[in-house]
């Protein structure tokens, strides 16, 4: 009996080690998993206050769009504190800013977020913020527009005016009209149409009405062109003869040149707008001495105050402007496109900017197969290829974006839709790399838009 007590007074021994053992690992555990859970809730606070630190900095840049410096004059990077909902100092985020290089509107911020209770874990988040420009649309116009049944838009459309939409897109069709009067220009007997109507696909993508844009701001930016251009870029004056002519080469210059003379226009000696006007006026160069040669400026600014002819090979980024100040319309200038601009490269690299006080044209005598790579705005007048009696041609591609304040055209149907003057096929897409990298000095938007964000080690 006795060695049975002894067992069992053993076994209760063994027993309680066993159980204090399980306890402890288990409370060990517990603990454990309890500082696991505290540091995670560490790490994931952690990044938002990395995400905070984009935040504040997109607001920051929304009442002051040129400081990257966090107002404080001085490079960064720069600390915030981060408090709880009781005043409570938790954490810290931590800034670096990036301006925009030259061409573009980004803004890259580096957010690095830590708490108090665990300082060494940091959550790093990267954003790239920008101005959108107005070069985000493939179309944009103050007008009326109708595109036809062989035409196809890559990219967004937008008109203050209605939209008679017959062709393809890929992108959103937007108007300012609920309602509007379709003119015989566009197929119509001054019926009332819906904003957007016709037979194009997919209609999915047609929205309105919804706000319009405001062409005013545009002669301001027209402006700084030039005083951009007097001051560190190329300032041409009157030529002193028909105009200027620039073409540009593929290695980063371009040739300037006087035009002396046009071809007149053959019978029945005239070219018609969209608004019914006759022109009797050449956009046709016959003869030209050459100027000079400049290298595209550091700015990219290219001012020109004459009509200016604009063709060639594009390397680098530009913009060139054609206008007169004071402002009259008596004395606007406008732009014409009589051969092929082409990019070097389209990767955003190469960009060519047109901005005309008045119209931006293609001429009569313009190739039976057009490609134009560039950015174009027709400030007070169109973009436009005028109507010349059975002059039809084969095909234009524009690869960028077209800014119209009054109705733009590169073809001319009858209301049967029968091509009869200009380029039976039509085929225009944006040109992504512009809409946080516009050429030099064109308008962008009013906010900066967040573009990309990501976590980075």
């Amino acid at each position: 009996m006795k060695q049975k007590g002894n067992i069992l007074v053993m076994t209760l021994v063994f027993s309680a080690l066993a159980l204090s053992m399980v306890v402890t690992s288990i409370s060990g555990f517990g603990f454990m998993e309890n500082r696991a859970a505290r540091q995670k809730h560490g790490s994931e606070m952690a990044f938002q206050m990395a995400e905070a630190g984009i935040e504040y900095y997109k607001w920051h840049l929304a009442h002051d769009e040129t400081d990257y410096q966090d107002g404080t004059g001085q490079a960064g990077p720069y600390v915030h504190n981060y408090y709880d909902k009781d005043g409570n100092k938790i954490g810290e985020y931590s800034l670096n800013i990036t301006p925009p290089p030259a061409g573009s509107s980004i803004v890259t911020v580096e957010s690095i977020g830590y708490t108090v209770a665990y300082p060494n874990t940091k959550r790093k988040l990267k954003a790239r913020i920008g101005f959108p420009s107005l070069t985000d649309y493939a179309f944009l116009t103050n007008s009326d527009v109708w595109i036809g049944d062989t035409e196809a838009i890559h990219g967004k459309l937008h008109a203050n005016g209605g939209i008679r939409f017959d062709g393809t897109t890929d992108s959103i069709i937007s108007s300012a009209k609920e309602t509007y009067t379709c003119k015989t220009y566009h197929g119509c007997n001054n019926q009332t149409k819906p904003g957007i109507w016709g037979d194009g696909t997919p209609q999915d993508f047609w929205q309105f009405p919804v706000p319009a844009f405001d062409f005013n701001g545009i002669t301001v930016d027209l402006a700084d062109v030039k005083a951009g251009a007097k001051s560190a870029g190329v300032y041409l004056s009157s030529s002193g003869f028909k105009g200027w002519h620039l073409k540009f080469k593929s290695n980063g210059t371009f040739d300037t040149y006087k035009v002396k003379t046009l071809y007149s226009i053959p019978s029945p000696g005239y070219g018609k707008d969209v608004n019914g006007v006759k022109h009797y006026e050449s956009y046709d160069i016959k003869t030209e001495t050459f100027y000079k040669n400049y290298a595209i400026p550091a700015n990219g600014l290219i001012f020109v105050e004459d009509l200016t002819w604009v063709d060639g090979t594009v390397r680098g980024k530009a913009t060139v402007g054609s206008g007169k100040f004071p402002v009259s319309p008596a004395t606007y200038t406008s732009i014409a496109i009589p051969n092929n601009i082409i990019y070097v490269n389209k990767d955003g690299s190469d960009v060519l900017g047109l901005m005309a006080q008045n119209h931006v044209l293609i001429p009569r005598l313009s190739p039976n197969i057009l490609e134009i790579d560039a950015a174009v705005i027709a400030q007070n007048g169109s973009a436009q290829r005028f109507y010349y009696p059975g002059n039809i041609l084969d095909s234009l591609t524009i690869y960028g974006s077209v800014v119209s304040n009054g109705v733009w055209t590169w073809s001319w149907v009858t209301q049967g839709g029968s091509i009869i003057s200009g380029y039976k096929n039509t085929n225009t897409t944006y040109d992504a790399n512009l809409t946080f990298g516009p050429p030099p000095s064109f308008p962008v938007g009013n906010g900066y838009q967040l573009i990309s964000w990501e976590e980075v080690k």
